[in-house]
């Protein structure tokens, strides 16, 4: 009787965890229907306007991922310097973010954003410049600023998210931002193969174009709610956050591992497809690379879209959707070792765990985002963007590394990898009561 009374004040703890303000927004939904039906419209342009957050942040990535052989061969740089580019951005980001996530909290998302957009735009023309003149330090330097101001864009949009919306709604807001991302790159590779056809540098120009378009969004389509605390010193903030660590640290660390292993596993696998495309026997370049390369990243957008829509924060679901998308990863990714030199079912076998990874993120980020208050929030996201951004960083070296010894050891380590994470994830996080 007394394990029993424990299982469900266990349950109950979890479901306040990621669910506490459900009632306030079934509440609030309804007095939209009454008479607030002018909000209820305005809605999708402030999803729209947060969603071209995460969209410009994996521009800045992505859509290079198809010039680094390029790169390689204009400036005279070895694979491993190539993929600095990619892994010095997000291992900038993922050092700043914490600090970003503090501020966030302290002052007001909107004003962490703005300033993040302009100098990530500002510092994409650097890095423009650095190419044409063939400095690849200027062009590291210049990525090392980008990442500094993307710890300010997409984390701190999903922490906006969680203060925007409740419940179903911010559940849906949150897959919509996943899709975005997803969606960028799903497109960059396109795009990046596009402007290289104008000059192989025309994409670090372009940045600043979608960065004007997210600021002007962010500055005229989102109403940021004021705040109604005025955030703790630096000493009792980080005593808070270690207190949230302590008491839900078990399935939070859990699920920042899984979601940095997912992006890991996303960029390594486009880092490596960018790199044996070009060669024989496949022979496939330029644009047509690009729509190659976006094959995999489609279905990743498609499931998140889908998935973030229909979970509306019922545990039951978002734990049964992570763990397929976990055992889809699995076996796809062990089956690429026998299939790897078959292009269209390894590129086949790529989208199934693609779309694993589009069913696991949104479940993640909904968990992540409601654990705790909105004075918290910033941090606690932020933790979680530095470690999915540390996987991004960690994915082109180690599978450039990996790809030297053996194609086999790459899919080798990233299936067991996954199956690991699987077990974590079916022991440690356990959202097993409907939250409706």
């Amino acid at each position: 009787m007394g394990a029993t009374t424990k299982s469900r004040k266990l349950r109950i703890t979890f479901e306040s965890d990621i669910n506490a303000d459900f009632e306030a927004e079934s509440e609030s939904e309804q007095s939209g229907k009454k008479g607030q039906s002018g909000k209820r419209k305005g809605q999708w342009l402030e999803f729209m306007a947060i969603a071209t957050i995460p969209l410009v942040l994996v521009l800045g990535n992505s859509m290079l991922v198809p010039i680094l052989p390029d790169m390689q061969q204009e400036m005279s740089i070895s694979r491993f310097q190539s993929s600095l580019v990619i892994t010095l951005f997000s291992f900038a980001a993922g050092v700043f973010i914490p600090v970003i996530g503090y501020l966030s909290d302290k002052f007001t998302r909107k004003a962490i954003i703005i300033p993040s957009l302009i100098i990530y735009g500002a510092a994409g023309i650097l890095a423009g410049f650095g190419a044409v003149w063939k400095s690849y330090t200027i062009l590291i330097i210049a990525r090392a600023i980008q990442g500094m101001a993307a710890a300010g864009t997409a984390p701190v949009a999903m922490a906006l998210v969680g203060d925007l919306y409740n419940g179903a709604t911010e559940s849906k807001a949150l897959g919509l931002t996943e899709a975005s991302n997803g969606t960028g790159k799903v497109v960059s590779p396109i795009l990046g193969s596009l402007l290289a056809l104008i000059v192989w540098y025309a994409a670090f120009f372009a940045f600043p174009v979608f960065c004007a378009l997210s600021l002007v969004a962010v500055i005229w389509l989102i109403k940021e709610p004021e705040k109604k605390k005025e955030a703790p010193m630096l000493k009792a903030y980080l005593k808070s956050i270690m207190d949230i660590l302590k008491q839900k640290g078990r399935w939070l660390i859990t699920s920042f591992f899984a979601g940095s292993l997912g992006l890991f596993i996303l960029f390594g696998v486009l880092f490596y497809l960018s790199n044996i495309l070009e060669k024989a026997p496949y022979n496939i370049d330029g644009v047509k690379k690009g729509f190659v390369l976006a094959i995999p990243l489609l279905g990743m957008v498609v499931t998140s879209y889908t998935t973030g829509a229909v979970i509306k924060k019922n545990g039951v679901l978002i734990r049964w959707l992570m763990l397929i998308g976990l055992i889809l990863m699995v076996v796809a990714l062990a089956s690429t070792i026998f299939f790897f030199q078959k292009l269209y079912l390894f590129i086949g076998l790529l989208t199934i765990s693609s779309i694993g990874t589009g069913l696991l993120l949104p479940c993640l980020n909904t968990l992540i985002t409601g654990a705790v208050e909105k004075e918290q929030r910033g941090m606690i996201t932020s933790l979680y963007n530095c470690l999915r951004f540390l996987g991004v960083a960690v994915g082109p070296p180690l599978f450039g590394w990996m790809m030297e010894k053996s194609d086999r050891i790459v899919f080798i380590s990233v299936s067991a990898l996954s199956l690991v994470t699987l077990g974590l994830v079916f022991f440690l996080i356990k959202p097993d009561r409907q939250v409706n």
